[in-house]
């Protein structure tokens, strides 16, 4: 399984794309296509065929589609600017825990 510097609830901005610049909170990952679901960016058209089994109207309807991981760049909640992500060790309850450190401000984002 692979391990991503971002993860869900995090907050990124998009430096790649039709949304260039826009920032939003991560709503899912896709691990398997390297992918990753961001608030209000990447919206498509769709149009549904209406189901009553499952109440569901037609139409066209508006919904996010996944954006590549490295498209996006998570933003520091302390620094408030996207940036890098290192990692690091501290100590906590007798144990070495592994935390990512922001590589502008070098401060523990978790």
């Amino acid at each position: 399984m692979k391990s991503y510097r971002i993860r869900k609830d995090d907050i990124v901005k998009i430096i790649a794309g039709k949304d260039k610049g826009k920032e939003g909170k991560v709503l899912k990952i896709l691990r398997k296509k390297d992918r990753v679901l961001v608030e209000n960016a990447n919206k498509v058209k769709r149009h549904m065929r209406p189901n009553p089994y499952a109440q569901q109207p037609g139409g066209i309807i508006e919904k996010e589609m996944p954006l590549h991981v490295s498209n996006v760049m998570l933003i520091c909640p302390l620094c408030h600017k996207p940036t890098r992500v290192g990692y690091t060790y501290v100590e906590a309850e007798g144990k070495q825990k592994k935390v990512r450190v922001c590589k502008e401000c070098k401060e523990v984002m978790d």
